[in-house]
């Protein structure tokens, strides 16, 4: 075998060893498809009827917001899970293993894409349930669907090196969440971009978060007779959320191997 093929089939076992906690405690799965169901009940129904989003339903407008929201917060699990497995002393056990070290990174972020994957499932049914509609073909259904879940799964690098870097899930918890929920809200995620004020609006305008929402409105057919800022970054909504991802690929996999490396010697 070569090397490449074991770190494919090392990184299979701890992604299969990671999805193994759902059988286990079911409890997690749960919990994380309650989330996304209520964001679109919430905002469908409290908010939906005070939020107006010109040329088209805000319920049709606000799904794929949820979409971006929810997969980002979906890759707080490979951040969680590896500080947890480092304060279990987990990651000293793997490294007694004749195993890839990338592969226990590749493995941890794989597995969110089962998540993530969940909750856009369970989502997309509630939104149908709350209004929305998928208006075009599948392919391009398809397309929207698959660029949330490889933006996530581009996050979840983000995250694995913060589980590496702190010293707690409890740290990893409160640090994901001072990051992920002012780029998730200060975004075109549940309000358009052009509504908020000034500095806010522009940050809005190129913030990949929204360039993430705004390519699944269009691969859905969600986007009425609403108008796209002329901004580069929600005119080419798409290749903007690519050039995003290899960006946070290409800093984040070194990192994230460099930290492993030093947090298991740490270990």
């Amino acid at each position: 075998m070569t090397a490449l093929t074991y770190v494919f089939s090392d990184s299979a076992v701890i992604a299969k060893r990671n999805l193994i906690k759902i059988k286990r405690v079911p409890e997690i799965l749960i919990w994380t498809l309650i989330s996304p169901i209520m964001f679109v009940l919430l905002f469908g129904y409290v908010f939906g009827g005070s939020i107006e989003v010109p040329g088209m339903s805000y319920r049709e407008y606000l799904i794929a917001g949820v979409f971006a929201q929810t997969v980002i917060f979906g890759s707080t699990f490979t951040g969680a899970g590896l500080a947890e497995d480092m304060t279990k002393g987990i990651i000293d056990r793997f490294r007694s293993l004749p195993m890839s070290r990338t592969a226990v990174l590749a493995g941890r972020t794989a597995s969110d894409i089962v998540y993530n994957s969940s909750s856009i499932f369970l989502m997309a049914v509630t939104g149908l349930i709350v209004g929305w509609r998928l208006r075009t073909g599948p392919i391009e259904a398809l397309t929207g669907f698959l660029l949330l879940l490889l933006f996530a799964y581009a996050f979840s690098w983000i995250m694995a090196y913060v589980g590496l870097k702190v010293a707690s899930v409890e740290m990893v918890n409160n640090a994901s969440f001072m990051f992920i929920f002012p780029l998730t809200f200060i975004a075109n995620t549940f309000v358009v971009a052009d509504q908020l004020p000034g500095p806010l609006q522009t940050f809005a305008e190129w913030n990949p978060v929204s360039a993430v929402a705004q390519a699944a409105r269009e691969s859905f057919g969600n986007t009425g007779t609403l108008q796209v800022p002329d901004v580069w970054s929600l005119q080419n909504p798409i290749l903007y959320s690519l050039i995003w991802v290899a960006i946070i690929l290409a800093i984040f996999i070194p990192l994230s191997t460099r930290q492993y490396e030093k947090a298991a010697l740490r270990g």
